[in-house]
């Protein structure tokens, strides 16, 4: 049965259209090199805060695996949708519902994993899933809000596991950052954000991914509402500053 949180091949979350900056060259690269044909390393974490690339990452990823294995669809999971999954029912003695998510998957694909509940059936279901996909040598990609070591509700050994192998930092806190996001994603949806706007939005409104997100959602509605250029006036009168 296809559960709800399969996520299409979307050529939107390609590594191809992820802007590349100082504070996340390294995951992209280890990223991208997991899901190369000749990759030497199969398991990759992957952590940073909200809106910092984390998903974009994961998906990117599934594209490349899922388009050479010929799949529409690539199985996913994120711990957001831990209820869609169980039900709330987290029963020892069930089968195995990740294990069953990700059967016959090229690649284990979780995100979101700080949200894990502290259920001991739960950890016991994903170490088994996880030690599967170790021992037989197939991709794994998790990502996180915090390093392993700072992770609740996770057991050691996964852990020291994780350790193993290649664990990356996203960090876009620093305002060049931040300006090449913003104009990407202007570019994207297809208009043109001024420079003076971007520094506007960075003096105005929070400085987390998220905040300049939803104020760039807000500009470009209110721009084609008004038949108008996204310009620091329009911005005021948007955002109401």
């Amino acid at each position: 049965m296809q559960l709800i949180f399969d996520f299409p091949l979307n050529p939107h979350y390609g590594f191809d259209n992820f802007v590349v900056c100082d504070g996340n060259r390294a995951a992209f690269q280890f990223a991208s090199r997991l899901a190369s044909d000749d990759a030497t390393e199969n398991l990759l974490y992957i952590h940073g805060p909200e809106g910092s690339g984390k998903t974009h990452l994961l998906k990117a990823v599934a594209q490349a695996l899922g388009g050479r294995e010929g799949l529409e669809e690539t199985p996913y999971f994120s711990f957001r949708q831990i209820d869609d999954l169980y039900a709330g029912e987290f029963v020892a003695e069930t089968a195995s519902r990740l294990a069953e998510r990700f059967r016959g998957a090229p690649a284990l694909l979780v995100d979101d994993l700080h949200l894990i509940p502290d259920e001991e059936s739960v950890r016991v279901e994903l170490w088994q899933v996880f030690n599967d996909f170790y021992t037989s040598g197939r991709k794994i990609v998790i990502t996180g809000l915090y390093p392993p070591k700072d992770l609740p509700a996770i057991d050691d050994h996964l852990v020291s596991r994780l350790l193993w192998g290649l664990v990356a930092k996203l960090d876009v806190s620093d305002d060049d950052s931040r300006r090449m996001i913003m104009k990407k994603l202007a570019e994207d949806r297809q208009f043109v954000l001024p420079a003076d706007v971007i520094d506007f939005l960075l003096l105005r409104i929070p400085r987390d991914i998220p905040s300049l997100l939803a104020a760039l959602r807000l500009l470009e509605r209110h721009a084609l509402a008004s038949g108008r250029k996204v310009s620091v006036k329009l911005a005021k009168e948007a955002l109401q500053l």
